[in-house]
C-alpha cells in the first residue's frame, strides 16, 4: 500500500503542487490535484473519463467549460475565512480552463464519469453549513458537492476545526459495501492550517489493525484514506480546515462508527 500521506512540493511547469491519481494511491476513483496560480496565469486540462469539482481553496478565477464561462468566481484569502469557495462542476470529458484573477489555491477533485449532466458553477447558497458535535469535537462543515445536488460519483466538503478539537469523531469509517448501513467510499483530506507552521494529527486504522497509521500533519499535506476510520485531532492554538473528496460504486455518505467509540456519540443525544 502506498503511503497515506502526500507532501506537497514546489510548483511546477504547470503550477501543481500536489497530485494523488488512481494509480498513485492504488485505488480505483477519488483523483485529487492542488494548483498555485499567480494573478493572470491559467490552466487548461480536459479529463477522458472523469468528472471533477473545481475548488478555488483561495482566490478569484475565471473559468471556461466547453462554451460556458462563469467570471469572478470565489475571492476568499484564505481558506478560514466563514465564506463558500467558488466552485464549479465539469462533466467528464469537457474541456476547462482557469484563469486567475489573484493568487490562487485551486483544487481538482475528479472521479470516474461518463459525461451525463451539465456544467455549471455552484451556487453558495446550495453549500449548506452546518456545526457538528459540541463541546471539543465542535467543527464547522461546508457542503461543496453533497449526494442531494447532481453529479455522477464524486462528494466534496470542506470543515474547518478549531484549535483543541476533534474532527471525523468519533472514528469512522466507509469502506464496505453494506446496503442501507454503510457505502464504500475511497476518500482524501487536504490539510491546511493556522497559523501555518502548525501540525495536525491524524490516525487511519482497520477493525483488525492490520492498518494503522498515525500521520502528523503539515499545511498542505494530503492523507488517503484507502479504508477504516479516520479521525483527525487538531492541537491547541492552530486551527484546521480540510477539503474531503469522496468517491465510490455508490453515491452515498453512510459510514459506520468505531463500536468501542460510539458511546460518545450516544452520550451526546
Amino acid at each position: 500500500m502506498p503511503q497515506l500521506r502526500v507532501r506537497p512540493h514546489a510548483p511546477d511547469h504547470t503550477g501543481t503542487v500536489l497530485e494523488v491519481t488512481p494509480a498513485s494511491a492504488g485505488w480505483r476513483h477519488v483523483g485529487f490535484k492542488v494548483l498555485h496560480l499567480q494573478p493572470g496565469e491559467s490552466h487548461a486540462d480536459t479529463l477522458a473519463g472523469r468528472e471533477a469539482c473545481l475548488v478555488l481553496v483561495a482566490g478569484a478565477a475565471d473559468i471556461k467549460v466547453g462554451e460556458d464561462t462563469f467570471a469572478g468566481l470565489g475571492g476568499r484569502a484564505t481558506p478560514f475565512e466563514d465564506r463558500a469557495p467558488g466552485a464549479v462542476y465539469v462533466p467528464a470529458g469537457i474541456a476547462f480552463e482557469v484563469t486567475a484573477r489573484t493568487a490562487l489555491e485551486l483544487a481538482v477533485c475528479s472521479a470516474p464519469g461518463t459525461g451525463a449532466g451539465r456544467a455549471r458553477a455552484i451556487d453558495a447558497a446550495r453549500m449548506s453549513r452546518e456545526m457538528r458535535g459540541s463541546d471539543t469535537n465542535t467543527r464547522y462543515v461546508r457542503n461543496i458537492l453533497p449526494e442531494t445536488e447532481p453529479a455522477e460519483g464524486l462528494l466534496v466538503v470542506e470543515v474547518v476545526t478549531p484549535g483543541g478539537h476533534w474532527s471525523s469523531y468519533p472514528p469512522h469509517k466507509h469502506d464496505t459495501a453494506t446496503a442501507g448501513q454503510e457505502t464504500l467510499l475511497e476518500e482524501t483530506y487536504y490539510h491546511r492550517i493556522q497559523p501555518p507552521q502548525g501540525f495536525a494529527i491524524q490516525r487511519v486504522y482497520t477493525d483488525d489493525h492490520s492498518l494503522d497509521e498515525t500521520i502528523a500533519v503539515e499545511d498542505g499535506d494530503v492523507v488517503m484514506v484507502p479504508c477504516g476510520y479516520h479521525p483527525v485531532g487538531a492541537p491547541h492554538g492552530y486551527d484546521l480546515y480540510y477539503l474531503n473528496v469522496m468517491a465510490g460504486p455508490e453515491r452515498r455518505w453512510i459510514f459506520r462508527n468505531d463500536p468501542a467509540h460510539d458511546w460518545i456519540v450516544r452520550q451526546q443525544r
